[in-house]
Formats: structure tokens, C-alpha cells, sequence
């Protein structure tokens, strides 16, 4: 007669599991080590009292950004070293000391600052008990999973891998001002001049940006748009040191775009860069520098500004805002309407939105920049919403996808390139997924979406020339189109053209894409 075995609850199987486990580990002398769960205990202190002999470190942005904004915090008395944009040898140091399966912006951002403390180590003699005493590094955050969400756990790992243990690393969020995540910043002191002074630096940067963008590929003379763009940096990064008038600064270095000599009776291809937030912004080899790439193939880049990300990030406030005051119950959600005003909030949002894009405009007429639109963030909504729902976040959400069909729509460029850093879920997405559809309705359309490894270059720009051949035709058709039209020839259209036609600042108003077509209704 066969006997049958018990049957044991889940609770009594791993009692007896456990048990086992005790025996087996006192039989081989093995203690049971205590769990403790990790801790940062890396110091972020930064004292107000420590101002003075401490240097902040900055960098990431465009090459103008950072020069303005080292200036801007300088005018409030901080001690500021820029970091050299970001290079291939940070990225190896980057992915040397850096977590496995990271984003390349992780690496070139991280690998940078490495490559800076190691320079101040083995190049100016400094110890490391100098430079983790006399130095902090700043850099952006964010909410979210991805690198925003992660890179100050990253930046420690790897300064801990790389011999600097104890350098600290502070966060300026894009939500709650600046601050670390552990321990007290009240040496960076955010006040609103510190807020106007950054913002100052911004719009700027944003306005010199596109005065060089528009100009450089139709100088005469190889480098002159280069030498303003740098006199105009000095002169507007002057203003911000003193503290001066920022806006009697730009109108100062209109001189120095305005001698530089164009002909735009070339029809050079316009591409409009868009992606990923840093792929998109920097001006290394973290994009295979994109933006120059495309000027030396001959095209017309359009660069998108820091300012729409700031107006985006206010959209998204003033929308959740909108739907939260829908709810049939208080909301308790961090950024939620109990004990708030709504009319207040909405207001002071609206509010902010006008003041930047007065702030712009202002800055934008002082240098000389015409014909220069911020986007309109409900339109680019409004865009996307067949095809993204605004509710999702993460990278540039349903932006990429408005900005794409606006584009397209408005004829505001031949081709749209959208880079991203390989695997970049967000980005991809978007640009490989969801862009699919919306190229499917608009078959005419140039769109290249690229990914960046930092050392794919030569596949990258396989990849956007093929794209490019076709815009260049694009060009080429919309320019005769508007030749046609005024009864002009080409012939005739470039003795004009050079004969004075094609004055530097006087932007030509927008009926195509490309600003040659444009101008031939302007000679």
C-alpha cells in the first residue's frame, strides 16, 4: 500500500528551504552577513562660506551657451571653469569607468569631466585632496529613468573608478531650482537675479546661435561669420560679467555680423536638426558634428533653441494644470492643485511664457535677427495628438512629432534630420516608430532619422549625405520654381544678387524653404 506524501503550503517550503540554508552554512563556517541597503555617502556639501575658494565646473550645452553662461554666473561673484566640449577621448573615458549599457551622452558628459579633473591632476600638479576640496561640478537634471534620472550615480561610480572619490556633483533641475541629491547647496544661492541672469545667458546664446547658423553658409569669405560670431560672444559675455545691459550689448555686436559679406543666390539645401535633446545641441563629436557636417556638404541648418525647451517644459505645466483642475476630487500629486490658486497658477505661467518670448524678440532685433519665430506650443500639440499622445513623457514627448509635421506643413525646410543616441528609447521611438506614420502621409517629405554611437561616423554621414542628395534637388527645383515665376534667370538672379542684392541682415521673408528661393522675390 503506497503512503502519501504531505502536502506543504508555500509559507512551509521556504521555512524548510531556510532551515536547510542555517544548517548547510554552519556546517561550512559561512556567517549570514547582514543586509544593508546602499547608501551614498559621498559629501555634497557646498557652503556659501566655501564660495570663494571653490570653482564651479560647467559645461554641455553649445559652444555660445556655455561661454554666456560662465560669464553670467562670474557676474554673480562665482568662480566658473568651462569644460571643453565633449570629445571622442571622453568617451572612452567615459565607457572606461562608466556602468555597462549606458546612453553615448552619458559617457561623453561623464568621460569629459574625467578627462578635466585628470587634466588638473597630471597636467597643473593639483592632488586630488586640492581638487575634491576647490571644485564642484554642475550639470542639468531631470526627472525620469533616463539619463537625466541617473547620471549623478553615474558621474559618482565613475569618479569613485577613476580616483577621485568624494567630488561632488550637483543637480540644477529643471523642477525646484538648483540642488543635489543629497546635502545642503545653499552655496549656490538661487535668487531672482541668479534666475535673470541665467535666463539672460540663455536667450542670448539661443539668438547668437541663429544668427550664425543663417549666415555662415553664404559668406564670401571662409570664417568671417566665425570671427563675428566670436566677437559677439566677447561682447555679450562682457555685458553679462559687469552686469550690464545685455540688450545695448547685442545691438553692439550687429556691427560685427553686418560686415560679414553673403551671396544667397546659392540654393543651398535647408535642414532642420531635431532629437534628442543633447544629440541635438552639442557641437562635438557627440553627433559626429552634425552641424558643421551639413554646412560643408552645403546645406542651410536650422538648429532648434534652448528657449523651446523651457517653453515646452511651461506647456506642460500650464496643461496638467488644466486637467488636474478637472477632477472631481482634491489632488494630492506632488505638483498637484490642493491649497493652490489656479487662476494664480495659470496666470504666472502664461506670464512666463510672454516674458521669455519678449525677452527674445528683444534681444533678437537688438543683434539683427529678422524673421525669427518661437514655436507655438499648443499648435505643436495640436500636431501631434493624431499621432502622440501629449500625455506621454520622456525625451522631447510629442515635440519631435509636432515639430515634423510643422516642417512639413509650413515648408520650413527641405529635410528634417532627427538624431538620437543609439538605444535611446524615447528618441527612437519616435523618430523610427511613430515618424513612420507620419511620413507615410506626407511621401514628399525628406526625413533621416540617424542614431549616434560616437564611433560610427563615417555610417552617419553615409547616411544623411543619401538623404541630403535628395534635398539638394529639392532645392535646386523651388529655386527655378521662383525664377519661373518673377520671369527671372539664373543668370540674371546671381548679377543682381552680387551686385549688392543680398544685404547681410535684411533676411529675405518666408514664402519656401530655402532662403534663396526666398530672396529672389526680394531682389
Amino acid at each position: 500500500m503506497s503512503s502519501q506524501l504531505p502536502i506543504l503550503s508555500y509559507q512551509e517550503i521556504e521555512q524548510e528551504l531556510q532551515g536547510f540554508e542555517q544548517q548547510e552554512r554552519q556546517r561550512l563556517g559561512l556567517a549570514a552577513a547582514a543586509e544593508q541597503q546602499w547608501r551614498d555617502l559621498n559629501p555634497q556639501v557646498f557652503r556659501r562660506q566655501d564660495r570663494g575658494e571653490t570653482t564651479l565646473l560647467i559645461g554641455g550645452l553649445t559652444m555660445a551657451h556655455d561661454c554666456l553662461m560662465q560669464a553670467a554666473l562670474q557676474g554673480l561673484d562665482y568662480k566658473v571653469q568651462l569644460l571643453d566640449c565633449p570629445d571622442t577621448k571622453a568617451l572612452h573615458l567615459g565607457k572606461e569607468f562608466g556602468n555597462r549599457g549606458q546612453c553615448n551622452p552619458t559617457y561623453f558628459t561623464v568621460g569629459n569631466l574625467i578627462k578635466h579633473l585628470v587634466h588638473l591632476r597630471d597636467v597643473e600638479g593639483l592632488s586630488v585632496e586640492q581638487i575634491v576640496r576647490s571644485y564642484v561640478f554642475v550639470t542639468a537634471g531631470s526627472c525620469g529613468p533616463c539619463r537625466f534620472g541617473t547620471y549623478v550615480t553615474e558621474y559618482r561610480k565613475a569618479l569613485r573608478d577613476s580616483g577621485f572619490d568624494g567630488f561632488r556633483v550637483l543637480l540644477f533641475q529643471q523642477n525646484g531650482g538648483l540642488k543635489q541629491a543629497t546635502g545642503d547647496a545653499s552655496g549656490l544661492e538661487i535668487t531672482p537675479t541668479f534666475f535673470l541672469q541665467f535666463m539672460k545667458a540663455m536667450l542670448a546664446g539661443d539668438v547668437l546661435n541663429a544668427m550664425g547658423y543663417r549666415i555662415r553658409p553664404y559668406e564670401t569669405v571662409s570664417g568671417a561669420t566665425d570671427a563675428a560670431m566670436e566677437q559677439a560672444k566677447q561682447e555679450v559675455a562682457g555685458a553679462l560679467r559687469k552686469r550690464r545691459s545685455v540688450v545695448l550689448a547685442m545691438r553692439r555686436a550687429r556691427k560685427f555680423f553686418r560686415s560679414v559679406a553673403v551671396d544667397r543666390s546659392r540654393p543651398a539645401p535647408k535642414v532642420m536638426v531635431i532629437g534628442e535633446f543633447w544629440a541635438m545641441t552639442t557641437e562635438g563629436d557627440g553627433n559626429y558634428r552634425l552641424q558643421r557636417f551639413l554646412e560643408q556638404e552645403g546645406a542651410e541648418v536650422e538648429v532648434q533653441t534652448i528657449t523651446a525647451w523651457v517653453l515646452y517644459l511651461i506647456w506642460l505645466v500650464l496643461h496638467d494644470s488644466r486637467n488636474r483642475a478637472r477632477l472631481t476630487a482634491d489632488d494630492h500629486a506632488g505638483e498637484g492643485l490642493r491649497g493652490v490658486n489656479l487662476w494664480v497658477r495659470l496666470g504666472s505661467l502664461h506670464a512666463a511664457d510672454r516674458l521669455l518670448r519678449v525677452m527674445f524678440h528683444t534681444f533678437a532685433r537688438a543683434v539683427g535677427l529678422r524673421g525669427v519665430k518661437l514655436p507655438d506650443m499648443q499648435k505643436i500639440a495640436d500636431y501631434a495628438k493624431a499621432h502622440y499622445d501629449v500625455e506621454l513623457r520622456g525625451g522631447e514627448g510629442h515635440m519631435e512629432v509636432g515639430k515634423l509635421i510643422e516642417a512639413i506643413q509650413k515648408q520650413k525646410a527641405h529635410m528634417v534630420v532627427s538624431v538620437k543616441p543609439f538605444g535611446c528609447m524615447p528618441s527612437s521611438g519616435v523618430s523610427d516608430g511613430v515618424q513612420a506614420a507620419v511620413m507615410a502621409q506626407n511621401p514628399g517629405a525628406i526625413f533621416c532619422p540617424v542614431e549616434t554611437t560616437g564611433d560610427a561616423a563615417v555610417n552617419f554621414q553615409s547616411r544623411v549625405q543619401m538623404f541630403l542628395f535628395k534635398a539638394r534637388q529639392k532645392a535646386r527645383e523651388e529655386l527655378q520654381t521662383a525664377l519661373d515665376t518673377r520671369g527671372l534667370t539664373m543668370d540674371q538672379f546671381q548679377e543682381r544678387a552680387g551686385r549688392g542684392g543680398c544685404a547681410t541682415l535684411a533676411y529675405p521673408k518666408h514664402r519656401y524653404a530655402g532662403t534663396a528661393s526666398n530672396q529672389v522675390f526680394e531682389i
